[in-house]
């Protein structure tokens, strides 16, 4: 009987494990800023005596049911804003798939993590990809925050005419709240505010969940003091700092939680290629 029961135990384990998509998750950098620029550029009451080294990144979702899924799309090098940044080795985001062997038609998906140029300007780089994003951030971006009183700083006008033309061609979908799995496997969360209603997502791996939390979180100083993004990095402090504690609840160790430009995440994870590490 016990043979019986282990037999059992086995079968439901396997099923339940088989049911639970698991996939890879990489950090591709696609730019850096030329220079290291002082840690209050970037986190509320940082020092301004310590630097840190901005990069650029996309993340993709490698997944065993044959999804190639991005976090953000990057942007290219011809959007005005990003001259106001002194960029070096830039490479175009679909360009930089290649060092994992895929092309930009194979990108089935990109989550949005929110509307800011230097995360969603390429998205029309990648020509099968459908979009995922919050319907209160993709609202907000294509109305309220072009009237008076908005807020449309990092928005581009090219941009949002491209992610209309996308929702016409019925490639988006909008996500309606927190906590949501979007694909299996696959789940998205609200409540950092960095936008009006910016998302992070949690990958299962089927080891540990990896966390990508883009600009929810700047920069590592930032979740190790839990300090809100420097002037203009969100709506709301308070909920920046509280999405951090939240988000230290959800993975197994700190080391899942990935922010969104700093190079510190290329010197933790093991190297794939040259601005490519795996997150595990």
């Amino acid at each position: 009987m016990k043979g019986i029961f282990a037999l059992l135990f086995l079968c439901i384990t396997v099923r339940g494990l088989s049911q639970t998509e698991q996939y890879k998750v990489y950090a591709l950098r696609f730019a850096s800023m030329a220079h290291p620029s002082p840690i209050s550029d970037w986190a509320a009451n940082g020092p301004n005596t310590d630097s840190v080294q901005i990069d650029f990144m996309i993340w993709l979702i490698k997944g065993s049911n044959g999804k190639n899924i991005l976090v953000d799309a990057g942007f290219l090098k011809d959007i005005p804003e990003a001259k106001e940044f002194p960029l070096g080795n830039y490479v175009r985001p679909d360009s930089v798939l290649s060092k994992l062997g895929l092309k930009a038609g194979d990108i089935t998906d990109i989550i949005l993590s929110h509307p800011h140029w230097d995360h969603i300007d390429g998205i029309g780089l990648f020509p099968n990809a459908h979009l995922w994003m919050q319907k209160e951030d993709f609202n907000y971006y294509v109305g309220a925050a072009w009237q008076k009183g908005g807020s449309n700083g990092g928005f581009n006008k090219r941009d949002v005419r491209m992610l209309l033309d996308l929702n016409l061609a019925g490639r988006l979908t909008l996500v309606d709240g927190d906590d949501k799995e979007i694909i299996p496997g696959i789940k998205v969360y609200t409540g950092s505010r960095h936008t009006y209603n910016s998302e992070y997502v949690l990958v299962e791996t089927g080891i540990n969940k990896v966390l990508l939390a883009s600009d929810n979180i700047w920069v590592y100083y930032s979740l190790e003091h839990l300090r809100p993004a420097a002037a203009g990095g969100t709506f709301d402090t308070t909920a920046y700092v509280k999405s951090m504690i939240r988000m230290k609840t959800q993975v197994s160790s700190s080391r899942y939680i990935i922010p969104g430009h700093d190079s510190k995440v290329f010197s933790i994870f093991p190297k794939v290629a040259e601005g490519v590490v795996k997150i595990e």
